[in-house]
């Protein structure tokens, strides 16, 4: 088994697009009612609420997400907290050196995503 994509829902495919998009500096491609943002690791996608609907059972709920947290390796949280203060609305937690090592921050997307931007500090092999 692969794990390939994270999907996300949304009702706003312009915004959380553009968002993404910039957060990411990810180009996506894909077709005005689903985008991928493909990286070396993994791909993030957005769909919208109307294609749900029409092809998976209505199964999903766009802006309703409060238990996943999407996770970034960034090489520097402090300098992508300076080049996204302007972007993001609210940080939940501003880069903070977590206990086992990692210096992280949290996001909210337009659709109140969880997004987690994370560097291992010294010989830390990562992850949270």
């Amino acid at each position: 088994m692969k794990l390939t994509h994270t999907r996300i829902v949304t009702n706003d495919m312009p915004a959380l697009a553009a968002f993404y998009q910039d957060v990411t500096g990810i180009t996506p491609v894909g077709v005005e009612d689903y985008l991928e943002f493909r990286s070396p690791v993994g791909t993030l996608a957005i769909t919208t609420k109307v294609k749900v609907d029409a092809y998976n059972a209505g199964a999903a709920e766009a802006a309703s997400n409060r238990s996943s947290i999407i996770e970034f390796r960034v090489d520097d949280v402090d300098e992508e907290y300076e080049r996204l203060k302007h972007r993001v609305d609210k940080f939940e937690l501003e880069p903070t050196t977590q206990p086992w090592g990692n210096r992280s921050m949290l996001f909210r997307d337009p659709d109140g995503n969880l997004i987690n931007f994370f560097a291992p500090l010294g010989n830390q092999s990562g992850g949270n």
